[in-house]
């Protein structure tokens, strides 16, 4: 199989997430059985036009997101038409390559992990947000389908959302996420935090809602005296100055640790040990960082919408609430003071977490490429 995946991020932009790593870790399971990969990608800031690594031969075109599919088109026309039989074209933000247009012979699939509507609105400034959340989005996604290629996705949030603008459910595959960190072989030897403990990770950006962390703390602080909040992240752009702004206003600051960006290390210590993780993103293909914090004995609290319903299993593998930090907040201190129901959710997520793997994705992923 000589394949050629269309994204706008590799594991080596400095935004890469949850999706890149999906895309990473299948293309090294096609590749260890044989097969050549080829992402054609954007580039950003001290990268190189071409690269190798791992074994995917990466080529970078354009630098900004908004012109790098028309860009890649042209460079597709040029320099790759017919010298592939499959075509992965991801889908990132709502906007599609529109790989239709340019390639008839290769066999073509679709990835959404999200449709990343609701993103506008919280990301790009007004009267922009309106244009792409009212019009240009919806208007993509229509046009997407009318391809008929047969979409892969992460979850069934997104696999209704993607309905709604004429996907055909059935012509719509999910695969497993996977973990890149190994779950804790066994929950009876880790250690807590002295003070129970919540922790926020992740980028600080609108759309992630962190504010909404530090006023659910705030709420819960009032109930547990001894509660704490620890924050890792990167504090970059205005949302993150208001983030570190409103930590200091906070009356409860002294409560309130920020911890930067923190290593991989780190970042599995502090899921160990924290009693729960948050989530509020405004949607998720699905909560990779749920899923990570589970896999090491903590559950989550978390907002009710696409996606982190799907990494959560309602009241058994961690909690969902309304979209206002007054809810998130009391659901934080009802678990805590409950240790039944929260150690009961911990071993529950835990076990989950253990059976969602990027071997179980990569298995999904061949049967669906090949059957189709």
């Amino acid at each position: 199989m000589n394949m050629l995946w269309l994204t706008w991020k590799d594991m080596g932009h400095p935004e890469a997430g949850g999706a890149e790593l999906v895309a990473h870790e299948l293309c090294q399971r096609l590749i260890q059985e044989g097969h050549t990969v080829t992402m054609l990608t954007c580039g950003y800031a001290g990268a190189s036009a071409t690269e190798d690594k791992n074994g995917i031969h990466i080529v970078r075109v354009g630098s900004s997101r908004y012109l790098h599919p028309i860009q890649a088109l042209f460079y597709y026309v040029r320099h790759f038409r017919g010298q592939f039989d499959v075509l992965v074209e991801e889908v990132n933000g709502g906007a599609p390559y529109f790989s239709v247009l340019f390639e008839k012979k290769a066999r073509r699939f679709m990835v959404y992990h999200q449709l990343a509507r609701v993103n506008w609105l919280y990301e790009v400034k007004r009267p922009f947000a309106y244009i792409g959340y009212y019009g240009l989005v919806p208007l993509a996604t229509k046009l997407a389908s009318m391809s008929r290629a047969p979409v892969i996705t992460v979850s069934e949030s997104t696999r209704e959302v993607l309905s709604d603008y004429g996907f055909q459910p059935e012509h719509t595959h999910i695969i497993s996420e996977g973990l890149a960190i190994e779950p804790l072989g066994t929950l009876d030897k880790t250690r807590k935090f002295a003070r129970p403990t919540i922790l926020s990770l992740g980028a600080m950006r609108a759309m992630k809602r962190t504010l909404d962390h530090i006023a659910a703390f705030e709420v819960a602080r009032q109930q547990i005296p001894e509660l704490q909040l620890k924050i890792a992240g990167k504090a970059t752009g205005s949302y993150g100055k208001r983030v570190l702004a409103r930590i200091r206003e906070s009356k409860f600051s002294d409560d309130i640790e920020y911890l930067g960006v923190v290593s991989r290390a780190d970042k599995v210590k502090l899921m160990q040990r924290a009693h729960l993780i948050l989530q509020t993103a405004v949607e998720e293909g699905w909560g990779l960082t749920i899923t990570e914090a589970a896999s090491q004995g903590t559950p989550a609290v978390a907002y009710d919408v696409a996606g982190l319903r799907d990494s959560i299993r309602a009241n058994v593998t961690g909690l969902l609430t309304e979209q206002n930090p007054t809810a998130l907040g009391k659901a934080i201190s009802a678990l805590l003071h409950d240790p039944v129901h929260y150690n009961r959710l911990r071993e529950a997520a835990w076990k989950w977490s253990r059976r969602i793997t990027f071997d179980q994705s990569y298995k999904d992923f061949k049967t669906i490429v090949e059957g189709v």
